[in-house]
């Protein structure tokens, strides 16, 4: 692929490797400029794949020595790839000993093994191990792994690897040593080596089984005082695991190590996690709420891929929504727990929902539409997408709705049941949620329901409402479509969970009872669209109902309801779904925006100036009582007040003039600022802070408001 043109993967090429590496010990001597890397692998024939040479993956690495069983062997250098043939015959296993150098100094890709600021770090997903030594760098070879480090005391007093330190002392010439041992099987882009002058906050904790831990955040001198919050978010995460999912930290230690040179976010490399300092590093002094807020997340990501990803990874890398989508869906379940109250985790699924729509649906209808489980690739570096990652994750929320909060638990306990310690797929997640919720609407639709990996583009789910008065009867029609995507120019009907009420216009959460059943439910409940249309009849409706639909955005569609302003306006006062008060608001102000936007009558002045008052005075009260309302969470206010953005707008516009857009947007905030402002005060003088900053959601909600 270097040296030619590239070449396409394609997921329906997927083949087993023909042989298996078991366990793996490597040794580092760590030298900026020419660091040593021996490796000893037990190796054996996969039994189910017809007998072939053995390639290893191997890139910018100068090989010294290789070695079968103790005995020189031939080999062959094959476009990167080194290729044995003459190996012993049988399934037994045998030792294969390779001896390699390389350059971290000069390695400025920062993928493999490479210095930064005097540090070495590493950096292996998805195919930077083939940079450190030759390897079947593939995510379906799993292996135990021991490391031996070697270094400078003086300059490297600090020598770091996966899993648990087993031994550690003194060398000559003024070296030391350590060695890790990773009682766990990974893929090899999981290793990770840290070596170099760092200092660590310590912290020490027991699991919920009475194991004893120890947490390590390394940074370099000078950043330690920045550390605390990374330090109680990763103890949160740990918490939130066991008592959520039972899922316990399994090493001795975790360790997390911040750097500014570093290509990702961070990296859930299995018990030591690499992190830009971005999701580390945060003082009160110079820190915004949103990067507390983004180091927690972050953190809790890359701690929940210890099972989501590490112990349970992915077949290849077609499969990355396995690991991505789902660890996404529990760091958003992990800060929506942490935020409390039913309207601050609205607050939450808010922003998510906000991303969604501003970044992947923009992505779903553009040339880069691709499916959650693509079917090729060129280079996979350039799959780390907001599809792969956000759109996965609401796959697994959908999931999660279609079997419930604790059938979903039961659903990751069969999963790791029977796939602890392998590399698996989006099928084998999906069919063990269904398996372990027989009953459910997943498990009845389950093959359908896969079509979400398949399929690329953003569903539009259309609704339609008649109310007969007389009868006492509600109709409401659901119909769905998705729009031709490159190579997908027609679509087969999705599986879209539905959750819906009905709100009376007196304000009321109705009972919710559908024809024939003999009576009338909970005001909420779930409705799986499956075909291109449903019909459904609720009876016993004794005021015309506002259907509030999809709420808590219960799949990643488009809503296409023709709702009347005053209809808006109920929900937004009294939808006891706090996701469509907030979606509510948003419809209205929206509406206005495009509205004004389109009447170039409303500009006047040279400067684009809008002298008409555009809010109606039923939503300006309908926003005052928000903003007083006694027990709605102050981050939460705080999103139903802000205007939609100009570039959400803007993507609702056929035609976009930038400076209209915003010339309306600045009159709909004046004109908001101006009509309550007496309720601006009292907001103030509620909320303003006045003891020391901390960086919970309910100080920060505050804040925000």
């Amino acid at each position: 692929m270097r040296e030619g043109q590239a070449i396409a993967i394609h997921r329906a090429d997927y083949a087993a490797p023909a042989y298996w590496i078991d366990t793996v010990d490597l040794t580092f001597d760590l030298d900026p400029a020419k660091t040593r890397v021996l490796s000893r692998l037990r190796v054996r024939r996969n039994a189910d794949v017809p007998a072939q040479p053995l390639r290893l993956d191997g890139d910018e690495l100068n090989l010294a020595r290789v070695m079968v069983n103790g005995a020189g062997t031939s080999f062959k250098l094959d476009g990167g790839q080194l290729v044995l043939e003459n190996l012993p015959e049988g399934t037994e296993p045998f030792e294969l000993e390779i001896f390699t150098t390389c350059a971290p100094a000069k390695n400025t890709q920062l993928s493999g093994l490479y210095v930064s600021q005097g540090t070495f770090f590493t950096q292996c997903e998805a195919e930077g191990f083939r940079r450190i030594t030759y390897f079947l760098d593939r995510p379906d070879v799993m292996a135990s792994y021991s490391v031996l480090l070697r270094a400078s005391k003086a300059d490297y007093p600090v020598l770091l690897s996966n899993g648990n330190l087993v031994d550690s002392g003194e060398l000559e010439d003024g070296r030391h040593f350590a060695k890790w041992v990773d009682p766990h099987k990974k893929p090899s882009y999981l290793f990770a080596l840290v070596a170099g002058k760092l200092v660590a906050r310590e912290q020490k904790i027991k699991s919920r089984a009475g194991r004893e831990h120890l947490l390590q955040v390394y940074v370099r001198p000078g950043d330690l005082e920045k550390t605390e919050h990374a330090m109680n978010s990763l103890m949160a995460s740990i918490a939130w695991d066991e008592a959520r999912f039972g899922l316990s930290l399994d090493l001795d230690r975790f360790m997390i190590v911040a750097t500014s040179d570093f290509n990702m976010g961070a990296m859930e490399n299995k018990g030591l996690n690499i992190f830009n300092t971005k999701y580390v590093l945060a003082s009160q002094a110079t820190a915004t709420d949103v990067d507390f807020a983004n180091i927690e997340s972050v953190v809790g990501h890359e701690y929940f891929h210890n099972w989501t990803g590490n112990r349970v990874t992915c077949r290849d890398w077609f499969q990355l929504s396995l690991k991505e989508g789902l660890t996404v869906f529990r760091d958003q379940e992990f800060s929506m727990d942490m935020a409390g109250s039913p309207s601050a985790r609205a607050v939450k699924r808010i922003e998510d929902v906000r991303v969604l729509r501003t970044v992947q649906f923009p992505e779903d209808a553009g040339p880069m539409a691709h499916p959650v489980r693509p079917d090729s690739y060129v280079e996979i570096n350039n799959f780390y997408t907001v599809t792969i990652y956000e759109k996965g994750s609401e796959v697994v929320r959908m999931q999660h709705n279609l079997v419930g909060r604790d059938g979903f638990a039961k659903g990751l306990k069969l999963y790791f049941e029977r796939h602890d310690g392998q590399a698996v797929t989006c099928d084998d997640f999906a069919q063990a949620m269904a398996d372990a919720n027989p009953g459910s609407p997943l498990a009845q639709h389950l093959e359908q329901f896969k079509r979400w990996y398949s399929q690329a583009g953003t569903p539009r789910v259309k609704a339609v409402g008649q109310y007969d008065a007389d009868a006492r009867r509600y109709t409401l029609t659901l119909s769905q479509s998705c729009p031709a995507t490159l190579g997908q120019p027609d679509k087969l009907p999705f599986v879209i969970p539905v959750t819906l009420g009905l709100v009376g216009t007196d304000g009321r959460a109705l009972a919710l009872q559908l024809d024939g059943e003999a009576a009338a439910g909970a005001p909420e409940r779930t409705v799986v669209l499956t075909e291109g249309e449903m019909t459904l009849t609720f009876t016993g409706v004794d005021v015309p109902p506002v259907p509030s639909l999809l709420r808590s955005f219960s799949a990643p569609v488009v809503l296409d309801c023709e709702y009347s302003d005053a209809e808006l306006l109920t929900l937004l006062a009294h939808d006891s779904d706090a996701f469509n008060r907030w979606e509510a608001g948003q419809r209205l102000m929206l509406r206005i925006a495009i509205n004004a936007i389109a009447d170039g009558a409303l500009l006047a002045g040279v400067h684009g100036q809008i002298g008409q008052n555009l809010l109606p005075q039923p939503l300006v009260q309908a926003m005052r009582d928000v903003l007083r309302h006694p027990t709605l969470d102050a981050a939460f206010k705080e999103l139903v007040l802000t205007l939609p953005s100009e570039g959400y707008i803007a993507e609702q516009l056929d035609t976009v003039d930038p400076q209209r857009v915003h010339a309306v947007r600045e009159a709909l905030r004046e004109q908001l600022a101006l009509a309550l402002r007496d309720d601006w005060v009292w907001a103030w003088e509620e909320h303003h802070a006045t003891g020391g900053y901390r960086p919970d959601a309910v100080s920060a909600g505050r804040r925000a408001l």
